[in-house]
């Protein structure tokens, strides 16, 4: 079962997203602010963060950029800014994916998915790498 952590300020929407990752079998927790997402993101082990852009106390950016320092868990920006200065921002920070608010949940699903796949088969090819014995 895949983890992923919601680091979402809007009650209603991080509600909806996690029961409906739920109900897709994936294990969640939300936070609300970006300094707890922060700490959550470095102090465990994610295979996918969903990243709101605009959040109290730590925007998203920021919480993008020092989990990159440090980790690859992909991360996916779900945010109201739609500019393209703000996708392309969003993703030179570190994101792996951008979706823009209000979107449709099989949009995110159908992302999250991809993402998910892409380190699935990193993971393959890396472990295959590593267990290549030559004589």
């Amino acid at each position: 079962m895949s983890r992923i952590l919601i680091i979402e300020d809007e009650k209603n929407l991080s509600r909806f997203v996690e029961l409906e990752l739920q109900h897709e079998g994936y294990e969640t927790e939300v936070c609300k602010n970006g300094r707890q997402g922060l700490e959550l993101a470095l102090d465990e082990d994610w295979d996918a963060i969903l990243l709101d852009l605009m959040l109290p106390e730590l925007n998203g950016l920021e919480v993008c950029r020092r989990v990159r320092q440090v980790k690859n868990t992909p991360i996916i920006m779900m945010t109201a800014r739609d500019s393209v200065i703000d996708r392309v921002s969003g993703l030179d920070h570190g994101a792996d994916d951008y979706i823009v608010k209000p979107f449709a949940i099989e949009e995110l699903l159908a992302r999250l998915r991809a993402v998910l796949r892409r380190v699935e088969l990193e993971n393959e090819q890396n472990g295959n790498k590593q267990t290549t014995l030559t004589y």
